[in-house]
């Protein structure tokens, strides 16, 4: 059984005593937030209080899940730590590496072929361990975990940063890197700093043309891109009932967006109904017996300001639609306010193409709600003016609205159905024209709308939108269209209305079985992981060196980032996706995103020795050949965005020996700790314009480690002067136990014997 319900009933058993003790050792009312993460605090920590967002906490999370591209180097890592079998349930997904290219059958086709090696070594290393195997086409990975595994007051980490979609069902789902991810599975307690919390007051309900994803959209305006850091954000209210699951769990997936640990609601109605639907009405029966842990106590309702760190109240019944972007998911505007939108980046206010899918939007309900909008729109004689495009977020899915002949209607609206998988959402879209870089504006309902990363072209601005509002930009063609005011003109020449879109909650019929799409092994120690030799797919790990207990002396700036500088900058999706299980390959790609602030180009640095100009993956292979350490500077929120280890990895593999930010986002951060590198804040943000290009740099102090004690960085500059700058960190003894010993996984591997 997918959702392990023996496993399920012995959580649920043990939550209500673990809530009344967290109650005693708080003295007080507390929030969901703190029901769950007290319930899965290793044991000997129960009686603990933890300081929000100062804190380190150990904890024993439920199941680990994995999509494809990040599956590989986690599982890579998973294989060399000597275990028999996980210590945890595990899911691998395959939905990364699908491309969109022409339509379901044909890009599922070529996917299989393309990366029968990857498949095949996934495949090999679930069969090994006993892990569930969703095979290509089963669907996005937060959709299926949210259709099969997730459940409310669970405690889910995965290796992909819209892990946090299952707090749609009352479910804490952190993101996190493979590194992370191993320690759950070998057993040892997971790691994380005690979050603050951040409470949504939900008032009202939605109406008009306003969907869930409105809420999210407005949210990120409010708090922007780090607003959420090291916090969860808990929704409660009246209108937190009136959202299905599946609305919850878009609004729970663009958490992500603003640097959140997390999101989570209440068990409700909703999620009931959700689960009963999706074949797990024991799992409903069970949560409503305990119903009170699965929810914040009343008083926090009534007083949220007395136990939240900070209280944000939305009134639904007054949202309007948004369509956030470019460039940026926190760039917030409602569809009244376009114009000033375009103005900025001199946006053109032409939509070239739409697009409804991602693991944020595509359940039934989301398919249900656009298609009203495309048969209402049939029935008026209105023809689209941009193309469609379709992501199903699973099989489960698209074989119901299949069935219920919604996939007939947007083929008959002329939408291209592409697979059940990721797709244009991390750069997976084979755009034609997108090589020439022309100027134009897309819609969609996917999470993020970073310069290039739907479809490699970067003068391509990407707004962010409800499903809804996606296929209104198909219809009308413009960004400035408002569809609670303005007129469409049909083929008859007559000035038409849209009506508000409805649809279905979960369909009527119930959802169609998936179990075809998905293998379940208890694991065969006998089987052997699939690593073809010389391939250039996948390369076995070799540990990374341990520390040599010295300063870093004479390094070299590798390169000074400027502005935002994501995961996407640092390692590139699209195209690269297919090395992410060879570290030598995919460190190809290292930083080439990134923006020089020395001469604002990408891709371009200076070597120092010989004083040339370099590609930065160049320039890193060349100092590490010269056996000469290097150092990246970055912005603020260095690291934004997802939880890919391969920007921490690749760098380390590289030689560089620390990075040096402003600030860092809270997944980057952990997993370049992981991978035994330095990662370092300026005290002071503005010593950051100290850095000059030709500086020879000194890290000094870090042999005198304590938690919180701050190191010294010795600039010496080309013409002969020096600085000092103080630099602050975030480690704990154990986090600098992994720097010592090389990396998280080769101290994992000191405390974990091998065993048989």
């Amino acid at each position: 059984m997918l959702f392990n319900s023996d496993l399920i009933h012995e959580i649920y058993a043990k939550i209500p005593s673990k809530v009344l003790a967290a109650r005693r050792v708080f003295g007080r009312p507390l929030t969901l937030t703190e029901k769950i993460l007290y319930t899965h605090l290793i044991d000997e920590n129960e009686d603990k209080t933890y300081v929000r967002g100062k804190d380190f906490a150990e904890f024993n999370p439920d199941r680990v899940a994995m999509q494809d591209a990040t599956a590989q180097m986690a599982l890579l890592q998973f294989s060399t730590a000597g275990k028999a079998s996980s210590a945890i349930p595990v899911s691998v997904h395959c939905d990364h590496l699908i491309q969109a290219r022409k339509n379901a059958a044909s890009d599922l086709t070529e996917a299989k072929d393309e990366n029968k090696e990857v498949y095949a070594f996934l495949e090999s290393v679930c069969k090994k361990y006993g892990f569930d195997f969703w095979q290509p086409g089963a669907g996005i990975i937060h959709q299926v975990v949210l259709e099969n595994y997730a459940f409310p007051g669970g405690l889910l980490i995965g290796t992909d940063s819209h892990t946090v979609n299952a707090g749609g069902l009352g479910m804490l789902a952190v993101g996190v890197g493979g590194a992370d991810a191993v320690d759950a599975m070998v057993g040892l307690p997971w790691e994380l700093k005690f979050p603050r919390i951040i409470g949504v007051k939900l008032r009202g309900s939605l109406s008009g043309f306003a969907s869930p994803k409105d809420v999210i959209l407005k949210l990120a305006g409010i708090l922007k891109t780090s607003g959420g850091t090291d916090s969860v954000i808990e929704y409660f209210g009246d209108g937190a009932k009136t959202l299905s699951a599946t609305g919850k769990g878009t609004i729970c997936n663009m958490g992500a967006e603003v640097g959140a640990t997390c999101s989570v609601f209440g068990f409700d109605a909703a999620m009931e109904k959700y689960l009963r639907a999706t074949g797990r009405a024991e799992i409903a029966d069970a949560a409503k017996k305990i119903v009170s842990c699965l929810r914040c106590d009343a008083e926090v309702e009534v007083e949220p300001e007395k136990y939240f760190d900070r209280v944000i109240d939305i009134d639904l019944s007054t949202l309007k639609p948004h369509y956030n972007g470019p460039f940026s998911p926190d760039r917030s505007f409602p569809i009244t306010e376009m114009e000033k939108s375009l103005e900025e980046f001199e946006s053109v206010p032409e939509v070239s193409a739409a697009l409804i899918g991602s693991c944020t939007n595509s359940s039934y309900e989301d398919l249900s709600r656009a298609v009203f909008i495309i048969r209402d729109a049939l029935a008026k004689g209105i023809k689209p003016k941009a193309p469609l495009y379709i992501n199903p977020g699973s099989e489960a899915v698209r074989a119901t609205a299949e069935r219920d002949g919604i996939l007939r209607s947007f083929t008959d609206f002329g939408a291209i159905i592409f697979a059940n998988a990721c797709g244009p959402c991390i750069g997976m879209w084979a755009r034609e024209g997108a090589q020439k870089g022309e100027k134009n504006s897309i819609v969609h309902s996917f999470n993020r709308n970073f310069s290039g990363r739907a479809d490699g072209n970067e003068q391509t601005h990407a707004f962010v939108s409800s499903p809804e509002m996606a296929v209104i930009a198909s219809l009308s063609g413009s960004l400035l269209f408002n569809p609670e005011t303005d007129f469409l003109i049909n083929e008859a020449g007559e000035r038409q209305k849209l009506s508000q879109p409805w649809g279905e909650e979960l369909p009527i019929k119930g959802f169609v079985s998936n179990s075809d799409v998905v293998k379940v092994s208890e694991g065969d120690s006998s089987a052997e992981i699939a690593i073809e030799e010389g391939s250039n797919r996948l390369q076995k790990l070799e540990a990374f060196a341990p520390w040599n207990g010295r300063d870093i002396l004479n390094a070299r700036l590798l390169i000074k980032a400027k502005g935002k500088c994501t995961t996407d900058h640092i390692s590139k999706a699209g195209e690269w996706l297919k090395y992410r299980g060879h570290l030598e390959n995919i460190s190809g790609n290292l930083l080439i995103g990134a923006v020089n602030a020395f001469n604002d180009k990408k891709n371009k640095v200076l070597f120092q020795p010989g004083n040339r100009e370099m590609s930065v993956p160049e320039a890193a292979k060349a100092y590490k050949a010269a056996k000469i350490p290097s150092v990246v500077v970055g912005d603020e929120n260095y690291g934004e965005g997802s939880s890919r280890e391969h920007a921490a990895m690749e760098p380390r593999f590289l030689g560089v020996a620390a990075v040096i930010a402003k600030s860092f986002a809270r997944i980057h951060e952990t997993n370049l700790k992981k991978q035994g590198m330095l990662a370092l804040c300026f005290e002071d943000k503005s010593d950051y314009d100290k850095i000059l290009e030709s500086d020879t740099l000194a890290i000094l102090g870090l042999s005198n480690f304590k938690p919180g004690r701050k190191f010294t960085l010795l600039l010496h500059h080309a013409d002969g002067t020096q600085e000092e700058v103080l630099l602050s960190q975030t480690y704990n003894e154990s986090q600098w136990e992994w720097f010592k010993a090389g990396s998280a996984l080769n101290a994992l591997k000191d405390k974990c014997p091998t065993s048989t």
